[in-house]
């Protein structure tokens, strides 16, 4: 029976490579496949090239398997519990031992709400199933379900995605998104981005007056910009007509609920221009949008200096600077050590505290009568952590330095509102971070989650690199900060794709969820393999072939 799963599970990693490979590469199985209406705008996650020794002559309507590589897996799962069926997950993980999860494609839905890679999300599931994983991730995007006309949804490409994983015996975490992207592809709601035409103060704005159109500025949470409502009001129909129309996946199918609350989804000001971990500047400040601009001037005036209220800091670096490049952050006598520094970076910060309290508290309220569980994402900003000012913080809204703990007070809005808390980046360590950046992960992970576990707010871990750009070590990283604390809820792996299920890293994923679930295997438990060409060959005549790799 071991020998059975684990045959099973090759088979269908082989097959779900092709397929994602395939559809990433922009290939349909037929013409009439309404699932694979647009491949395009997936490339930058599950486009990866097919390996050069696949070779595809014809796009086959049908799979038959002639040869496998023989796996014994008898660490997959214990011989007592074998039984035709796979484990109960919870039962198995055990108790201490945070869940698991995996992020579906972030374009598993397309703009025309279709399912596309639904042949291949459908056997992943059942592989994730196999391996007792508790369930999945998938976002749902503001800019598809409510894409032409403020007030009119359009869930049934999302809906279509629960039904699979509900069929597939497998929990379900809906992230629902109010941000866009640009790679891939997914805009704000278009009647959004017309009003932002003729308003562009809706938006997040810096120094220079460069706009970012990626999500709405904090500024308009209470202002009727939108069609004469209010952005809360907006997010407040979103999710109550997604509490209706996922009525019968709640409280069953339906676990957890994750409110975007900024870029990427992130509780944090759009500082940096882009997302890479990399970026050697300290970013900049996001507040000079009229709306923003006119909440500075009123508190600058409450408190007694209004020329305070009249811009952000003048002397504070540009997206790519270092800290010492100007004189807000330098580290001796800088302006954020000054009276001025503290009321603005008080101000900047509270700000953004206040927007996640009140979408916060707003989806508690709407989901109180459920068993789901609402929760945040709170980033990982961990350049120049090393430095008096931590700047990157600073930009991004986390008044937080070497003299002052600015995550106790994110940690008392999510206890406020009963809320987890979704921290990326336990798979970083300080020794692969440039060391010009003084930058250290780890020890930002270590002060949040102090902050977790002393307000008792638990938090969901995830992976902050994408599955192909993990270091060697990343999933044995992953598995020390799992064992950290006693905060931590669960794990999402983040995020199925054409590379998660190439044999290299899928075969590196089974090895970190069977060490997690049985830490105690001997060597004799590890799965064997047999050197054999596996062959995937179509009818009619025209065949695969992929070699061992």
């Amino acid at each position: 029976m071991n020998a059975t799963i684990g045959t099973a599970i090759t088979l269908l990693t082989l097959i779900l490579w092709l397929l994602f490979a395939i559809r990433g590469r922009g290939w349909s199985w037929s013409k009439n496949d309404s699932t694979a209406q647009d491949a395009r705008g997936s490339t930058a996650i599950l486009g990866c090239p097919i390996p050069a020794h696949l070779v595809i002559e014809h796009a086959p309507p049908k799979l038959e398997l002639l040869h496998i590589p023989r796996v014994e897996s008898r660490g997959l799962y214990r011989q007592t519990q074998l039984g035709g069926t796979p484990p109960n997950p919870a039962v198995y993980q055990g108790e201490g031992r945070p869940k698991l999860y995996v992020g579906l494609p972030l374009d598993g839905v397309s703009d025309c709400n279709s399912v596309i890679h639904a042949r291949a999300i459908a056997a992943g599931l059942k592989a994730l199933k196999l391996l007792g994983l508790e369930g999945v991730e998938f976002p749902i995007w503001w800019g598809i379900v409510e894409k032409e006309t403020m007030g009119q949804y359009n869930w049934s490409g999302y809906v279509a995605l629960a039904k699979m994983v509900q069929e597939a015996g497998l929990k379900l975490r809906v992230s629902l998104c109010f941000h866009g992207l640009k790679e891939p592809s997914i805009p704000l709601p278009e009647w959004v981005s017309r009003i932002g035409e003729l308003q562009p103060d809706i938006y997040f704005t810096d120094r220079s007056g460069r706009r970012y159109t990626e999500c709405l500025s904090l500024a308009v949470d209470d202002l009727p910009v939108l069609n004469g409502k209010t952005a809360m009001e907006v997010y407040q129909g979103f999710l109550e007509s997604f509490k209706s129309s996922f009525s019968p996946f709640m409280d069953s199918t339906i676990t957890d609920i994750i409110i975007g609350l900024g870029p990427n989804g992130d509780l944090r000001y759009p500082s940096s221009p882009s997302a890479s971990t990399q970026d050697s500047g300290v970013g900049e400040f996001q507040c000079f949008d009229k709306h923003m601009l006119d909440h500075l001037k009123l508190h600058a005036a409450v408190t007694g200096n209004p020329n305070w209220g009249l811009g952000g800091p003048h002397d504070a670096p540009t997206y790519y600077q270092s800290p010492n490049s100007n004189t807000f952050f330098k580290e001796n006598g800088g302006s954020w050590q000054t009276p001025y520094g503290d009321f603005f970076l008080s101000w900047y910060s509270n700000q953004l505290i206040s927007h996640g309290d009140r979408l916060l508290s707003l989806a508690s309220s709407i989901f109180r009568n459920t068993l789901v569980t609402v929760s945040g994402k709170v980033p990982l900003v961990h350049n120049w952590y090393k430095v008096q000012s931590h700047p990157c913080e600073m930009t991004a809204g986390f008044y937080n330095s070497d003299s002052r703990d600015g995550y106790n007070q994110v940690a008392e809005l999510f206890a406020k509102n009963s809320c987890k808390i979704i921290l990326p980046g336990m798979d970083l360590s300080d020794k692969h971070q440039p060391s010009e950046l003084y930058s250290s992960p780890e020890l930002l992970l270590s002060q949040i989650r102090t902050a977790c576990e002393n307000h008792g707010v638990k938090y969901v871990g995830e992976n902050l690199l994408a599955s192909g750009m993990l270091p060697l070590n990343g999933f044995e990283r992953i598995k020390h900060n799992l064992s950290k604390g006693t905060a931590v809820d669960s794990f999402t792996y983040q995020r199925m794709g054409a590379y998660f299920f190439s044999p290299k890293h899928f075969s590196s994923f089974t090895e970190f969820v069977r060490s997690l679930n049985q830490p105690e295997l001997h060597h004799d438990d590890m799965p064997t393999y047999e050197k054999e060409e596996t062959i995937l060959v179509s009818k009619p005549v025209k065949d695969l072939r992929m070699q061992e790799v």
